[in-house]
């Protein structure tokens, strides 16, 4: 969460300094209304624009970013941060830029007189001039639309299905204030550092919003398979589903998931991979029935049904320098902890590892199945751990189990860089 926090602060801070570079003749000068509402817009454009550009590169889910942001959970709950922070700064904008014209038409502000305008010269900065009127315009309509897309997109009760086909949307609409940007944007900038920084996340994200809008987003990624086994495990209401690859896949670390798309008018799903790597093409998939979708699946899936597996993503992998680790798996947060399970079986890593699986629901099948994993690997199961202080905490689980579980131990002694936690939100 920190390093999250750390990005976004880091990015408003960086292109604040640029700007304040770009306009330090101009600020201490400045004096009314109406010349601090010109360098206010132009300020909060760049940092809406700014924060706009790095949520749409993170959206198309790029692996040299994985690395560096700790995974795709974090870079996608860095992404509704991102969301979040443009659309507050999209609005702050549109008032800035709104509210003196309102002061206006009601009297309560008179407009400064202007004087004849230059003849422009530079036949760039004509054209762009030339542009104004219609970069407002369009500029103003896809803001609306921008501002209606990403409240539905915080709206978890709005359905997935529709999610997944709205949310794409957003992309034109940035691709349309991308235009507004350039043509707005004070010509002077462009020559200095913000305007160079600006021009590169305008680029980024316009090339991350032709990627979306092709719907070719984790297309290097993507394996085709079919349906191999279907179980349904009815005391935890869990669908395992064994999947057998037709195409080349990458292989596949314990941790790590994969956006499955079973039908493609419902989109892909993100999905814990169950079943560790063997190279025989084959993955696995333990699918809690959690919401409308989810419950549907134990009916409309059939062995032979093709599949379409992207991934894998995710840095949920077991690394670390401590010796010992305990694990903790919420419900079907128990996934990543099977699959590693299934690798140490194959060969061990020498640490001493605890087992702990919460869940309100038990399935005897799934649970003997867990207990002989277990014991193949070398696992405790547990109910309690002592020295836990020494060891490393791996949780997979509800958010605020997880987050219940960190704040004690933290409280009690434990480094907080020693709890890792998979964010598995993706919106």
């Amino acid at each position: 969460m920190k390093n999250i926090q750390r990005t976004l602060i880091g990015l408003l801070l960086g292109l604040t300094a640029l700007w304040l570079l770009a306009e330090s003749a101009a600020l201490p000068v400045t004096q009314g209304l109406f010349p601090w509402r010109t360098l206010l817009v132009q300020y909060s454009g760049l940092l809406g624009m700014g924060v706009m550009s790095a949520a749409m590169l993170l959206a198309v889910r790029p692996a040299w970013l994985e690395h560096r942001l700790h995974g795709l959970d974090k870079m996608y709950r860095l992404h509704k941060w991102l969301g979040i922070s443009g659309l507050v700064l999209a609005i702050l904008h549109w008032l800035i830029s709104q509210a003196p014209k309102w002061l206006v038409k009601a009297g309560l502000l008179e407009r400064p007189v202007r004087g004849p305008r230059p003849v422009l010269t530079d036949p760039v900065l004509a054209f762009l001039q030339s542009q104004r009127g219609l970069a407002e315009d369009l500029g103003e309509k896809a803001f609306y639309l921008a501002v209606a897309l990403i409240t539905l997109a915080l709206i978890k009760r709005f359905p997935y299905r529709h999610f997944f086909r709205t949310h794409r949307w957003i992309a034109l609409a940035y691709l349309v204030l991308v235009w507004h940007s350039i043509v707005l944007t004070s010509f002077g900038y462009w020559l200095q550092p913000v305007g160079i920084v600006h021009g590169l996340l305008l680029a980024g994200g316009t090339v991350a919003a032709v990627i979306s809008l092709t719907r070719r987003i984790g297309a290097r990624r993507k394996a085709v398979g079919e349906i191999e086994q279907i179980e349904y495990l009815e005391g935890v209401k869990v669908n395992a589903v064994s999947i057998r690859l037709k195409s080349q896949w990458a292989g596949h670390e314990p941790g790590q998931f994969a956006f499955v798309t079973f039908d493609e008018r419902e989109g892909a799903h993100p999905f814990t991979i169950s079943s560790a790597w063997q190279d025989d093409g084959r993955l696995m998939f333990l699918i809690k029935a959690l919401g409308d979708y989810t419950h549907s699946l134990a009916g409309s899936l059939k062995v032979g049904d093709t599949v379409t597996v992207e991934g894998p993503y995710g840095r949920f992998q077991f690394e670390g320098v401590a010796r010992r680790q305990i694990w903790i798996g919420g419900g079907i947060g128990i996934s990543p902890f099977v699959a590693r399970l299934q690798q140490l079986a194959q060969q061990s890593d020498g640490r001493e590892i605890d087992l702990f699986h919460s869940t309100a629901e038990v399935d005897q099948t799934a649970l003997q199945r867990l207990q002989h994993d277990a014991q193949a690997a070398g696992v405790r199961l547990r109910a309690l751990v002592p020295d836990w202080r020494d060891a490393e905490l791996w949780f997979c689980g509800p958010a605020a189990f997880g987050d219940a579980i960190r704040t004690d131990l933290c409280a009690q002694g434990l480094p907080a860089a020693r709890f890792h936690q998979e964010l598995f939100e993706m919106r």
